[in-house]
């Protein structure tokens, strides 16, 4: 197929805010797209690849700029000027090829799949990179040549999807509704969205919709292709907690650790975050714990990794906990200074998939399955009671022990991933924080004119499939924290405007704050008073939503 097809698509997608209209040019490409239906699938979604396999493209906006000069011949301060006219690197790069001062010798139109297959290869570079400046060099020599084969509207597109800033209002239910309607008549959104649910994948659903509703139905969870977690909501008490799960009920510690997916088969085991990132070499010590402790032969284990203090035994936080997540290198030696032990709570496979069972079912299976011979794998400290007296005396046990609070569950709910069904729910005694994107930044000045300041933090409009503003944090940021932020966002700009940059939303903060307030001044029509930084969540990828900061809203009235 011609890119520039799908770049006409593209533009209709854009020309439309209605969802329904969107919904329905999908659907008519989709029912045309013949064999590149998973290649324009995961276009429309803006992705290279689905969301399981976690890679990332590597290539930053300022590299973008670098690999525009290459392939057209301008100079990057021209398309800088560009860039900043138009807030938008796309635009540059479309005006850029439209006035080429250099020009291929053989020119040839591109195809989806040479567009797709380009961004993989670059992607692949990325996860494989060793000597890191021959890389970069191949990486954008790589993309310089899509954009040398581009016409100016696909040099935009193509420049869009590398920075992966589509921003087309195509989400995931969009795409599950677009392919209902191309291949099952509109009604079998349910049944597009539990094979989504199984397999985190919609190259294999798109396929299974186009065969039917019998082909979705066989589509399974997989070993070693991760899933996304199922969601908590928060509740104010107990009494709360037992309207929305049931009684009986299943109640847990709520412990402050790293949500982890562990796979097992035989003696390969793999550790994915609720990021769904492969984090298997940098806790070695949750692969021998499960090993020794885990009598299943095949497994997909849900769990918290809780680090301790090696010393007296008490619970670390979080925050220092998360130095391991994204650690390369020196990982025996965390491993001794921030030891972790493996508290799972659910099963989700144990040689079928087990998502569809009840809770008490799943629970009954991870009981038999795990051994607790190893201090470092225990089962989540569990009860099962209709008695609010049982649950407040678990919740003081939980803080008391360094804890975050309760968790509350329903014991004849299937597990849901991704998703806030009220199956569970947290009690958490304090004021709930916000986890929050990075959307904007601006250059600091003086002794600090190096590092990025005064964050604007964002959270996500679900409805619109955007990020809007809620805040800026300005102050209470050590030098420390000021040259990591710094390290994290530059890579992700995408518009400089002045000191001012726009933010590709990647970084997620845990944000405390005072209040929330009404406010015109930011676009998500709210503001929070005071925001500082509680830590990074380097296990999250998407911000709070909207939906979330009203409801606070509300309660705080």
């Amino acid at each position: 197929m011609e890119y520039g097809k799908l770049v006409e698509v593209y533009e209709s997608l854009d020309a439309t805010q209605k969802k329904h209209d969107k919904r329905d040019i999908m659907a008519e490409f989709f029912a045309e797209a013949g064999d590149e239906l998973p290649e324009v699938v995961l276009m429309c979604l803006g992705k290279p690849y689905p969301d399981w396999k976690n890679t990332e493209i590597g290539i930053s906006s300022n590299m973008m700029v670098e690999i525009i000069s290459q392939a057209t011949g301008h100079s990057e301060e021209d398309i800088e000027e560009k860039w900043k006219d138009e807030g938008d690197l796309g635009l540059a790069a479309e005006h850029m090829v439209e006035n080429k001062t250099q020009q291929r010798l053989v020119a040839g139109s591109l195809t989806v799949q040479k567009v797709i297959e380009r961004i993989r290869k670059v992607a692949d570079m990325e996860a494989k990179a060793i000597n890191r400046s021959v890389d970069q060099s191949k990486k954008k020599s790589e993309i310089a040549d899509l954009i040398s084969s581009a016409d100016p509207r696909e040099a935009r597109y193509v420049t869009r999807t590398v920075l992966r800033t589509l921003r087309l209002g195509v989400a995931e239910g969009l795409v599950r509704d677009a392919l209902d309607h191309a291949f099952l008549d509109g009604e079998h959104a349910e049944d597009i969205q539990r094979a989504y649910n199984m397999t985190n994948d919609f190259v294999e659903v798109s396929e299974a919709a186009r065969e039917g509703v019998e082909a979705l139905a066989e589509l399974e969870m997989e070993l070693f292709r991760p899933i996304k977690s199922m969601l908590a909501m928060k509740v104010e008490n107990i009494e709360a907690g037992f309207e929305k799960v049931g009684e009986p009920a299943a109640i847990d510690y709520k412990y402050d650790g790293l949500r982890a997916q562990i796979h097992v088969k035989g003696d390969r085991v793999k550790v994915f975050t609720r990021r769904l990132e492969d984090v298997t070499e940098q806790f070695p010590d949750v692969v021998e714990s499960v090993k020794g402790n885990f009598e299943l032969e095949e497994g997909v284990i849900d769990a918290e990794v809780v680090a301790y203090d090696p010393e007296d035994g008490g619970t670390i936080p979080f925050q220092k906990l998360s130095r391991r997540i994204k650690r390369k290198y020196e990982i025996q030696k965390l491993r001794k200074e921030i030891p972790v032990e493996v508290r799972p709570f659910d099963l989700l496979h144990d040689g079928e998939p087990l998502l569809e069972e009840s809770y008490r079912e799943r629970w009954e299976k991870l009981s038999e399955a795990v051994t607790e011979e190893d201090q470092e794998l225990r089962l989540v400290d569990h009860e099962e009671t209709s008695d609010p007296e049982d649950v407040n005396r678990m919740q003081h046990e939980s803080l008391e022990e360094g804890h975050e609070g309760i968790m509350m569950k329903n014991l004849d709910a299937e597990y849901k991933p991704g998703s806030r069904v009220g199956y569970m729910v947290k009690l958490k005694p304090v004021m709930e924080t916000l986890d929050l994107a990075v959307v904007g930044a601006k250059w600091s000045e003086g002794r600090r004119s190096d590092w990025l300041g005064r964050l604007y933090l964002g959270c996500y409009d679900k409805e619109e499939d955007e990020y809007l503003e809620v805040g800026k944090m300005a102050t209470g940021l050590t030098d420390e924290q000021f040259q990591k932020i710094t390290e994290k966002l530059e890579p992700l700009i995408v518009n400089e405007d002045g000191r001012k940059v726009d933010i590709r939303p990647e970084v997620v903060l845990e944000v405390e704050y005072e209040e929330i307030q009404e406010s015109p001044t930011y676009s998500s029509g709210y503001a929070l008073r005071f925001p500082r930084m509680k830590a990074f969540r380097e296990d999250k990828n998407e911000a709070d939503s909207l939906e979330k900061i009203k409801r606070l809203y509300e309660e705080q009235k």
